[in-house]
């Protein structure tokens, strides 16, 4: 049953399977049938749309972040072979297969009992995030209820996660009742969360670095084309700096720049396509808007791919920004074994929530991206043997020279490692703990959860880039 639900997942995917789920729940808020169809076909145009565009842009700028990292003499024993070779990893071991099932129905059923607001199943793919982490807790442990519990309070942590940023990131990609649900790509949210009051009392809430004050005060050069032609030109120096004399780094130069200006352009004309699915439901959803002002109803959240978010402008800048910064990190932090290769060009996705939280302020993604990301660069280098193992257990073979190998964006996470080790241990202690944790988190968010996020909102306003007296800041 778990090989057949596999099959059917990996046969389908996310640009089939979201628009069925949003033509049902369309028909459930009686929205005409006509309009469900179309909300459904929308969303899948805009769903393979994004995923055109990434897989088109991915291998232009993969082989000139290798010669980056491989430029820059970089020798360390743990390989990052990316978050596809990842999901291939979690899916072929048997607490993965069992996670399949088990992650449909604990999602559904949190739902649907309110538990969440989220609805986490319309993007069923990246379940293999909390996957990884129950494999490497049972490669150990040989312990599958461990492996299983690990996985469970992972993906309940992370939903918890996904609706704290849940309304800011629906407001600020500009995608109707929708979130991010993908752990890997949500949990430095909440890390900028924390960090945002420090911030700004540090004076960051007034660096206007955003999108639209960079095309106010930088004129045709802040244009986001203009823009991500400069930065993905100045990746492809980078990446060429030792064969500069060559018309082939230079042409490897200029194609790096203009795809990445393409990015820019065609992004946004693809999230207006992917949002127009969402105005039927938006549109059915405003009498139960209604009842809740009146203290009844229930606003919820659709969880989609963040591919959704990965060309927004803010996004795509600060994540491209991150990719030499980052490799630097690397060489310089001290005790670090992992190299960030093939996962660096997963840096816009892995800042989404940092951007929405902070409303584009790339100075401050940038920031806490460094902070949070080195960090878990030593995460990734005390779980990369582990990985390694069970790799090779079903029959990956290491990238030559590699004497280890992670995966950047799904490890290097702080916080699901706590999970993962207080699993990893079997001490019932640390177990309760980490569970008594979420059970406090969760209790405050929900009774809290209206203030929370209007202070989120408050927060965020703070980095508006013109005040509501219409001043600059």
């Amino acid at each position: 049953m778990l090989e057949t639900l596999q099959s059917v997942f990996n046969a389908f995917g996310a640009a089939i399977l979201v628009p069925v789920i949003i033509i049902i729940i369309a028909m459930i808020l009686k929205v005409p049938l006509k309009k469900a169809l179309m909300a459904g076909l929308n969303a899948g145009i805009g769903l393979q749309g994004f995923t055109l565009v990434i897989n088109s842009f991915t291998p232009i700028i993969s082989p000139v972040i290798e010669s980056m990292v491989k430029n820059t003499g970089i020798n360390l024993p743990a390989f990052d072979v990316g978050w596809q070779a990842t999901s291939i990893v979690a899916y072929s071991t048997q607490p993965g297969m069992v996670f399949l099932a088990v992650g449909i129905i604990l999602q559904t059923v949190l739902f649907l009992v309110k538990w969440t607001d989220v609805f986490q199943p319309s993007d069923l793919w990246n379940n293999y995030s909390y996957a990884i982490w129950g494999s490497m807790v049972y490669i150990v442990t040989d312990n599958m209820l461990l492996a299983l519990g690990c996985m469970i309070l992972l993906n309940m942590y992370s939903l918890l996660n996904s609706e704290v940023i849940a309304r800011r990131w629906s407001t600020y990609y500009g995608y109707p009742n929708t979130t991010i649900v993908g752990m890997h790509n949500i949990e430095p949210a909440i890390f900028g969360l924390v960090m945002d009051p420090v911030l700004n009392a540090l004076g960051f809430n007034k660096i206007k670095i955003n999108p639209e004050t960079l095309q106010k005060r930088l004129g045709i050069f802040g244009e986001p084309i203009v823009l991500g032609f400069f930065i993905g030109a100045i990746i492809g120096l980078i990446g060429n700096i030792s064969s500069l004399d060559t018309v082939s780094a230079w042409g490897s130069t200029l194609t790096v720049a203009i795809a990445t200006a393409a990015v820019m352009a065609i992004f946004p004309k693809i999230a207006g396509i992917f949002s127009n699915a969402f105005t039927p439901i938006t549109d059915a959803a405003r009498k139960s808007t209604a009842k809740r002002e009146k203290g009844s109803g229930r606003e919820w959240f659709l969880g989609i791919n963040d591919a959704a978010g990965f060309g927004e402008p803010a996004t795509l800048t600060a994540g491209l920004i991150l990719i030499p910064i980052m490799v630097l990190m690397a060489f310089i932090l001290p005790g670090n074994k992992v190299i960030p290769v093939i996962d660096l060009v997963a840096l816009p996705f892995m800042v989404q929530g940092l951007v929405a939280l902070t409303n584009g302020n790339m100075a401050k993604v940038i920031v806490n991206g460094i902070i949070w990301f080195s960090i878990g660069l030593y995460i990734c280098t005390e779980t990369a043997q582990l990985f390694t193992d069970i790799a090779v257990d079903i029959g990956i073979s290491l990238p030559a020279g590699a004497l280890l190998i992670t995966s950047f964006n799904i490890l290097s996470k702080p916080l699901a490692s706590l999970v993962f080790f207080a699993f990893l241990s079997g001490s019932p202690l640390w177990i309760s703990l980490v569970i008594i944790v979420y059970l406090v988190l969760w209790f405050l968010f929900r009774k809290n959860k209206k203030s929370f996020y209007d202070y989120l909102d408050r927060q965020a306003a703070k980095n508006d880039p013109e005040p509501a007296n219409g001043q600059v800041a």
